[in-house]
């Protein structure tokens, strides 16, 4: 009987991996499985050698060293939001392209930071300790957020290093994460818009692809190019056909160890709120960007984000409603949950399934206040966000280290004063347009008689009151913010701004919101620490957790697939681009630029430029290189195709690719149409 049901139990576990499933962390590498499927052995020195190599950048992109001299090496789409700060009027960077002929050209980037995970340590058991038995929901959450507080300040006064507490297992276990830190970033190349993004929404996570989604920053120290003895040799020949290959990367988030009552939530409630935002968002910065040529060199970029989430949020809306995956997801909970009931020491795992069932629906009364005003979806302005900190700040310095809301405490102090001192350029107009739109809605989601919402319009309608408060506010200046942020209250109360004004009101309900959205989290934390547990009771913790945004190690085979009745062959070359371009009449997004003009006859047309491989990434991943078995960087990953994007809920391979930049095309282009021979010379000595 034990043994059907811990078969029964196996099979039906979110992470019971099999193919090249997975996003497994370094500090427990999927080494026996790679060994047994592919004949290779990670050894520890080559696991140390790719993760120093890999950079996460800002909150939740990807990168990798590709020199001894801090070179790092990314997607376009990844850096195209510092490339627009560094753009003006008269020099697009973002359209135009740039190359840093010498060092002394490197574009100094406002508030970009770049880290390198160092190491990693459980503090699962002194989180766990810090929760009594028996308190409160939020007692717990109060518990839990001082020890972690505790242990990042402590890590970062020892250290030197950035110190993480990640949680991983949905709160089966914490691991800190110790990174070098670097915020002095420069940019050193990127190509023009138009051949990085080639083929625009239409051809975005699909393949065959012809993109040239790469650009290249320098991280510096001491006002020199930092020394990064960890970097991954260029390979010029490229990721081959059937080749093993592995990726180190940063994925943000999948929902595979989610409970069904939480699929469920989001496909009813989450996910159809965020579309909805999206469409919108989308429709008016469209509007906007059609009005001036300025206003589509402004826009562009946030364009671009917004119609990549309308298509990755799709897609996941679209795998929750695939009324067989759900029946499958309740037939294995099911399955899980019976299996957890034949032992007395895993009933509370069972009755923990339940408390999570209430918990999503305590949320759900919640959803769309906490959402408007709590989360700051109702103020669609990068303005009211700066506001919004301020105030805040201002409150929690005065508090203990412990008790402060996690952005304030001191171990990320250098992250948040990089953002909120940014030069990067504001636009009012811009912003106002945003604000006017949030707005709205913020009055039809809630009412326009609603109390709060009524003073926060103070008797105008959303398009004048958005100008209002964008046009007076002096929150543009960065030393304004600054002397704000450093005088704290006293200074506060002595500004007279409307967006400072405006975060001031809604701040009170705001925390309120919090405060019991953070104790409803905790609850299903808890939760989640009984499901863990009796799982690894089952399977041991040899599985990989759902994606965090933390380093994890994916695997698998350059390989193509088979799609309505043709064969996709793993790669696109060069010479295909020529040829789609054509083939479509040289229209946007179809066109190539003015520098690739003539360049079909100069480069090699069969070098590989696109290809797809097996292993498993979602997003976050973009910007993550692609090594062979020796180490060397053989692509860059930049996308994942339509069958990839539904893998979030539950992995099977199918058609489901990772989209990556060939290292041959990659080479072959910075060479002959760049001439970037500065950075051919660096990637290749």
């Amino acid at each position: 009987m034990r043994t059907r049901i811990l078969a029964a139990a196996a099979l039906s576990l979110a992470t019971a991996s099999h193919a090249d499933e997975g996003m497994w962390l370094f500090n427990k590498p999927p080494v026996a499985k790679v060994k047994s499927a592919y004949n290779f052995e990670m050894t520890p020195p080559w696991l140390e050698h790719l993760q120093k190599s890999a950079v996460k950048i800002g909150g939740g992109a990807s990168g990798s060293f590709v020199s001894a001299n801090g070179l790092v090496l990314t997607n376009h789409h990844v850096g195209s939001g510092m490339i627009e700060k560094l753009s003006t009027r008269e020099k697009d960077l973002y359209n135009h392209g740039f190359y840093a002929a010498t060092l002394e050209e490197e574009l100094r980037c406002p508030d970009m930071e770049m880290n390198v995970l160092m190491s990693i340590e459980d503090v699962t058991a002194r989180v766990r300790a810090a929760v009594k038995p028996g308190a409160s929901a939020e007692d717990g959450a109060k518990a839990r957020r001082a020890v972690i507080a505790e242990i990042e300040k402590e890590s970062q006064d020892a250290t030197g290093f950035r110190s993480d507490v990640i949680t991983l297992y949905q709160g089966g276990a914490y691991h800190l994460y110790r990174y070098d830190r670097f915020t002095d970033v420069r940019l050193v190349f990127c190509p023009d818009a138009q051949a990085a993004t080639f083929g625009g929404d239409p051809d975005n996570f699909e393949f065959p692809r012809y993109c040239l989604d790469l650009c290249f920053f320098r991280v510096y120290r001491d006002g020199k190019p930092a020394a990064t003895p960890n970097f991954l040799k260029w390979n010029a020949a490229g990721a081959k056909d059937g080749e093993l290959v592995f990726i180190a990367g940063h994925p943000g988030r999948t929902n595979r160890l989610n409970t069904y009552a939480e699929l469920e939530a989001m496909r009813d409630d989450g996910l159809p709120f965020r579309m909805e935002q999206i469409y919108r968002g989308e429709a008016v910065l469209e509007a906007w960007a059609a009005r001036d040529r300025e206003n589509r060199r402004r826009a562009t970029g946030s364009i671009t984000g917004i119609r990549n989430g309308r298509k990755a949020v799709g897609a996941r809306l679209e795998g929750l409603l695939d009324a067989s995956f759900m029946a499958h997801k309740a037939q294995s909970e099911k399955a899980l949950r019976e299996s957890f009931r034949a032992k007395e020491e895993w009933k509370d795992a069972d009755a923990a399934f339940d408390r999570i069932a209430a918990a999503e629906k305590e949320s759900e009364t919640l959803g769309l206040r906490g959402r408007m005003l709590g989360e700051g979806n109702a103020f669609g302005t990068s303005l009211f966000g700066i506001a919004r900190t301020l105030v805040r700040a201002a409150d929690e310095r005065e508090k203990p280290n412990r008790e402060r809301l996690k952005e304030f405490q001191d171990a990320g102090k250098i992250s948040l004063e990089l953002d909120l001192f940014s030069d990067e350029p504001i636009y009012r107009d811009m912003e106002a347009e945003k604000l006017a739109s949030s707005l709205t809605v913020l009055c039809n989601k809630l009412g326009a008689d609603d109390p709060l919402v009524a003073k926060i319009m103070a008797g105008k309608p959303p398009r004048e009151r958005a100008e209002e408060l964008v046009s007076k506010t002096r929150l543009i200046d960065v030393g304004l913010r600054k002397s704000l942020y450093e005088g704290g209250r006293t200074a506060l109360a002595a500004c007279e701004d409307p967006m400072l004004d405006l975060a001031r009101l809604v701040d009170p309900e705001s925390r309120e919101l919090r405060k019991k959205f953070e104790a409803i989290d905790e609850t299903v934390k808890q939760a989640h620490e009984k499901i863990s547990a009796a799982r690894f009771a089952i399977e041991g913790d040899s599985n990989y957790p759902d994606a965090t945004g933390s380093l994890r190690l994916a695997f698998g085979v350059v390989k193509g697939y088979r799609e309505g009745g043709s064969d996709v062959p793993s790669a696109t070359t060069l010479g295909g681009l020529f040829a789609r371009s054509e083939l479509q009449g040289h229209v946007s997004p179809f066109q190539l630029p003015a520098t690739w003009s003539g360049m079909d006859q100069k480069i090699a047309s069969d070098t590989p430029f696109n290809f797809v491989c097996t292993a498993d990434i979602t997003g976050g991943n973009s910007g993550s290189p692609v090594v062979n078995q020796k180490g060397e960087l053989v692509g860059l990953v930049f996308d994942g195709n339509q069958d990839n994007l539904k893998l979030g809920f539950g992995y099977h391979e199918g058609n489901g690719r990772c989209v990556s930049v060939h290292a041959a095309g990659m080479l072959e282009t910075l060479d002959k149409i760049y001439g970037a021979k500065r950075v051919t010379q660096e990637i290749t000595q």
